[in-house]
């Protein structure tokens, strides 16, 4: 049992301050017999974040700041706090991965995240919605960081199972070069492929799925970003970061196979969706259906089961697996848009890359190639196989 800290905050009810009648948020009149009886405890498993958290709520639980909101922003220009100019700060927390700061001024209360991985969050309550959306803006204003130029970037979705949050979706912009530009850095059949993937409109599509195999470091993730480019006028991408969590949650699969409405433009909601999941090998090998359950069966759903009709979803898969270790569900004909096994540069096509022969061996991927570039060892001529490492 986590030992309890004597210390507690108890909520009271709120002074009664007119009618009760107000709605909430709209000015300082509220039913104090709505404010909610509440303890707020803190034990040794707690953290500081936790701390803020805590007496962020604890203002608008006792109903003294009744009005609330909370913007998130994807990018945020380096040296922005997300604090109004003038707030006096009450907490700060440093850790490896957040700052997250604790404000307050007149009638009205604030707490700012702000990520290392470049976005952040602000939530505020406040006596009423004037003051709380005036905070609101004072606290982002030009805080959003430039776009990338869009002949250098794409936008691209990450989807995520929160503890906290549930299923939550951020976007970031990415750099993706143009197909013509990245093309010699593949075999000449899987470069030949990746020209017909590549001119797929939203007419095109045939198949709901796209399989990329091949070994560790041959640029299966960056032919990925470069289709994001090239798709972006019809197409959207979304990675997900954790598909185990994906396929063994119905409801988070729900939300990322429908959509958050509400969180695009409506001329997102036409457009296809493009999901990618990275280094699935244990997913679609030919033991994935004992070995994974049901994972397996909502992945197959989603590509051309109940699941998936009606909506415009596409699955990109890649794996070191080869294709004959693959589960024959997967791989069956009509069930793939583009089946594509991403190989190794054989001497010719990595001397024309490489402009030079010395290092180079019988096959050379992608990864091995831009190490000979930066002055790193010879391939061997009989390497051992590669295990996880070295994507591209």
């Amino acid at each position: 049992m986590p030992r309890q800290i004597p210390a507690r905050i108890h909520g009271v009810a709120a002074p009664e301050a007119g009618g009760g009648d107000a709605e909430p948020g709209t000015g300082p009149a509220h039913d104090p017999a709505q404010t909610l009886p509440y303890s707020l405890g803190l034990d040794d498993s707690d953290t500081p974040y936790d701390v803020i958290d805590a007496l962020t709520l604890a203002e608008f639980v006792s109903g003294r700041q009744p009005w609330a909101s909370t913007t998130r922003l994807d990018r945020i220009r380096p040296g922005a706090k997300l604090v109004p100019r003038g707030a006096r700060v009450l907490r700060t927390v440093e850790e490896d991965d957040r700052r997250s700061t604790l404000a307050a001024g007149e009638g009205w209360t604030l707490r700012a995240v702000v990520w290392r991985s470049g976005g952040g969050e602000v939530t505020v309550t406040a006596d009423n919605a004037k003051v709380g959306r005036a905070v609101l803006k004072k606290a982002v204003k030009n805080a959003k960081a430039e776009p990338l130029p869009q002949d250098e970037s794409v936008a691209m979705g990450f989807w995520y199972h929160s503890a906290r949050r549930g299923p939550y979706r951020t976007t970031r912009s990415i750099a993706a070069a143009p197909w013509a530009q990245i093309r010699r850095n593949y075999a000449g059949s899987a470069a030949t492929a990746f020209d017909k993937l590549m001119a797929v409109g939203r007419d095109d599509v045939a198949g709901r799925l796209i399989l990329l195999h091949g070994p560790p470091g041959t640029g299966k993730t960056t032919v990925l970003r470069s289709l994001a480019r090239e798709w972006r006028d019809w197409c959207r991408m979304d990675c997900v970061l954790d598909p185990e969590a994906l396929f063994g949650d119905t409801g988070y699969l729900m939300d990322v196979a429908i959509g958050r409405t509400g969180e695009e433009e409506e001329t997102e909601h036409t457009r296809w969706r493009l999901l990618v999941l990275e280094d699935c090998d244990e997913l679609i090998r030919g033991e994935a259906k004992r070995s994974t359950g049901q994972a397996l069966s909502r992945l197959l759903n989603l590509t051309d089961g109940l699941l998936g009709q009606g909506r415009n979803v596409l699955v990109a898969i890649t794996t070191n697996e080869s294709l004959g270790a693959l589960h024959p569900a997967v791989v069956r004909p009509g069930r793939c848009l583009a089946q594509i096994e991403v190989g190794p540069l054989d001497f010719q096509e990595a001397t024309e890359w490489l402009g030079t022969s010395q290092g180079v061996g019988s096959a050379s991927t992608l990864a091995e190639l831009y190490a000979l570039k930066n002055g790193a060892a010879p391939v061997e001529a009989h390497r051992a196989p590669i295990s996880d490492g070295m994507y591209l």
